[in-house]
Parts: C-alpha cells; sequence; structure tokens
C-alpha cells in the first residue's frame, strides 16, 4: 500500500469515477491508474469500486469506508505539507476565500484590506458562489475557509462558528407608501411586487418563512444574487426590495429609504466554516480574528478539537 493507491482512489472519486480524467488531473498514465486501485483492493482484499466491465462505476459499501479513511490520511498529508510550508515561510503563502455575493461586496472590504496590510506576502484568492457551493470548496481543499449566512452550519465534515448577526431591511424610494406606515407588516408588504434575493442567499429563508406562517404568498418579480441589482430596480419603481442590512449605504443609496424588519424576519447570523481536521496557518487565524473580534485562535481551535462549547452570538 502506498500513498500513490490512495491519492488514485481519491481522485478518481473527485473524477466522477472517470479514471481517464483522474490520471489527466494527477500528471499520469490512465492504465497505472487503473492497475495501482486494483492491486490495492487485492491487498485490501475487498473491492472498492463496482464495475461494468472495465469501468468503474461507483462506490462499493466497503468502498465507502476505504474512501473516508482515505479522505483522513490525505487530509493528515497536507497537514504535514502545510505545517513545513509554514515554518518555511511565517508570513507569505496563500490563502483562498470562499464566500457569497453580499459578504464579498459588503462585509469583506474592511477586513481583507487590514489583513493584507499586515500580510503583504500572502497571495489572497475570493471565490463565490451560493451556501452549498462554498461549503463543497472547502469541504474538496478548493478554498481555506468559507464565510455565509444560509444552511453553511449543518454541513457535515465543517466546524463553522458564529461572526456577527445582522437583519433585513426594506428598500423602497423616499415616498413611498411604506415609508409612513408606523409599524410595518408583512401583509402591507405581500401588497407590492417583492424584490429580493436568490433563494440560496442571504437569508431567503427566511423571508419565506415568514410569509409562509402568516399565509401570505408575495408577488416576487425578481430575484438576484447581488444587492445593487435589487436596488437598482427598486429605485425604477418596480416594487420593494429586501436586501441585508449591511448593503445598504445611506451615501451611496441616496435616492431610497431602508426600513429595518429584522422583526418580521428574525435576526441572521454569518458563520465561518472551516475543513474539520484542516492544519491552518497562523494568518488564518489572523484573519478570522479581524472578521469576528469575538473569535481567537484558542476558540477555533477548541472547535476544531470538539472541545468548545456551543458558541453562539
Amino acid at each position: 500500500m502506498n500513498l500513490h493507491q490512495l491519492r488514485f482512489v481519491r481522485e478518481a472519486v473527485r473524477q466522477n469515477f472517470n479514471l481517464t480524467d483522474a490520471a489527466k488531473a494527477l500528471f499520469t498514465s490512465q492504465p497505472g491508474v487503473s492497475k495501482a486501485i486494483i492491486e490495492l483492493e487485492e491487498e485490501l482484499g475487498v473491492d472498492i469500486f463496482t464495475r461494468h466491465g472495465k469501468r468503474i462505476r461507483g462506490l462499493t459499501e466497503p468502498g465507502r469506508l476505504v474512501l473516508e479513511s482515505v479522505e483522513l490520511i490525505m487530509q493528515e498529508i497536507d497537514s504535514l505539507k502545510r505545517i513545513g510550508k509554514e515554518y518555511a515561510a511565517q508570513d507569505s503563502g496563500s490563502f483562498t476565500i470562499a464566500t457569497t455575493h453580499t459578504q464579498a461586496r459588503y462585509m469583506l472590504p474592511k477586513v481583507v484590506q487590514a489583513f493584507m496590510t499586515r500580510f503583504p506576502k500572502v497571495r489572497l484568492s475570493l471565490l463565490q458562489g451560493n451556501p452549498r457551493q462554498i461549503a463543497d470548496m472547502v469541504k474538496n481543499d478548493q478554498a481555506d475557509l468559507a464565510i455565509a449566512t444560509e444552511s453553511i452550519a449543518a454541513v457535515d465534515g465543517l466546524i463553522t462558528l458564529p461572526c456577527y448577526q445582522w437583519e433585513h431591511v426594506l428598500v423602497v424610494p423616499h415616498e413611498h407608501a411604506l415609508t409612513r406606515s408606523k409599524a410595518i407588516s408583512l401583509e402591507e408588504i405581500a401588497g407590492y411586487p417583492l424584490i429580493t434575493y436568490d433563494a440560496a442567499f442571504a437569508g431567503r429563508s427566511k423571508i419565506d418563512h415568514a410569509f409562509e406562517l402568516r399565509n401570505l404568498k408575495p408577488d416576487v418579480l425578481l430575484e438576484a444574487i447581488d444587492a445593487d441589482v435589487i436596488k437598482t430596480y427598486v429605485e425604477l419603481g418596480m416594487g420593494v426590495g429586501i436586501i441585508a442590512g449591511m448593503a445598504f449605504d445611506p451615501e451611496r443609496d441616496r435616492n431610497l429609504r431602508a426600513i429595518p424588519v429584522g422583526q418580521l424576519f428574525g435576526m441572521n447570523v454569518s458563520r465561518v466554516a472551516v475543513k474539520q481536521g484542516a492544519y491552518l496557518r497562523s494568518y488564518i487565524y489572523t484573519f478570522i480574528e479581524l472578521l469576528a473580534p469575538t473569535l481567537n485562535r484558542k476558540m477555533v481551535e477548541s472547535a476544531m478539537r470538539g472541545t468548545a462549547d456551543n458558541y453562539e452570538l
């Protein structure tokens, strides 16, 4: 048994059981990958993959258990490599953040600026997607950490910690009738065409749930992943908008008025997530502390060891 065989098994699964693609990804030959996998199966005494002719089609039941062990072993190998790199260059390297558009556009600029001032030699990358996509980026080692609001906390294999709370705001033109309401209700909002986030983003599930509890079906005219798009169409008079409070800037959005509606849709918590068992370089802990001053390295390490209390904001 050797590490090459384990890499081949993992990559075969990642490439949807296509050994040709797995070989290309690992810069080797397809026959070599196939032979190594067969030799590993013979050594273990079980079939890892189901086959149709010479093609592999999926994982067998013992194959799923083998893959779990392979992932753990390869993760430890990656951690050993990262340890060596960190101590060879304490303040340089690469750092990839996976996040949603709202976080990248409105919350992260000042944090990233402060981080890059402290670590100018670090090569920082931002990847964007919906919460499910960015969770997968971290699980598949495409990103070091993820930042999102929605269901990221429920994803297996990730350790998540709360960063900060925020609420939705209703955005309308200054002379809109809703600006004269003393206590805006869901019924009032449902009386206008609604422009808000796509179902996968920025607390949309809480918006939908609030209307459902009141048996209301708002006329959702437009869904978007970008609050700037939502505000643009509100300015055109096409409807009322619901966006994250962090996405409204009184100076920039002078043609609109924001009305807090957290009492209708509840508070939201943005969370930071890292892969369970991953090795984090020192500057990643610093980034987390810049992002959420309520967190520190000790708390993150305790959470990753499974020894932390259930910490919530």
